[in-house]
């Protein structure tokens, strides 16, 4: 199965109040680098839909083999990100879309969805926690390309779930991996006194 990796990288961080969740360390690295590598790490091409206005995010991303996309008008929503992500991937290629600002996801979490959907390639596969919440990254089938161009507003890919769901299936991934998404300052600093408490001494 022909397959690609979109990170969509282009959002805000409304909420970081001047600050950029994307920018955070995360194991000694920008989380915007972070997962590009976890993502690389796969093997698969790797796309990362960037804003107009973060160079930095560029920057961290500086000597990594990804390629690179512009939103032009990111504030339209997350489908802006998304179809003009997918614009750039190569066209009869499913893709594992993945956000960006998942501090918890691994390249052992990328492959694991990789390997379910090369034994199910026409299965839309969804991320979720150890309890069955569902998350990301989500894999897509080639054929759903034209209505994953068609979206609009910030639903994202919400409706195509829907619409297709006999095909949906959840893997599990290990804890939150798949749903931890840090979205303040206060936010961020609770994960990582959390995760200093669990790691061993």
């Amino acid at each position: 199965m022909d397959a690609h990796i979109l990170i969509l990288a282009a959002g805000y961080s409304s909420r970081m109040r001047g600050g950029d969740k994307l920018m955070e360390e995360v194991a000694g690295q920008p989380q915007i680098a972070r997962i590009a590598r976890a993502a690389l790490a796969t093997g698969l091409g790797v796309t990362v839909a960037l804003p107009p206005d973060r160079p930095a995010r560029g920057q961290a991303l500086a000597g990594l083999g990804v390629a690179r996309v512009t939103v032009p008008e990111p504030a339209q929503g997350m489908a802006a990100s998304l179809v003009a992500g997918l614009a750039a991937v190569p066209a009869g290629a499913g893709v594992l879309l993945l956000l960006a600002d998942l501090p918890e996801i691994t390249g052992a979490d990328l492959e694991r969805m990789l390997e379910e959907w090369r034994a199910e390639p026409q299965a839309i596969l969804r991320g979720a926690a150890a309890d069955g919440t569902a998350g990301h990254p989500v894999c897509f089938p080639p054929d759903l390309r034209e209505e994953l161009l068609a979206l609009k507003g910030d639903e994202g890919a919400r409706s195509i779930l829907v619409r297709h769901r006999a095909r949906l299936r959840l893997v599990p991934l290990p804890d939150r991996h798949a749903t931890t998404d840090l979205d303040t300052p206060e936010e961020w600093a609770a994960w990582r006194a959390a995760t200093a408490a669990a790691t061993p001494r």
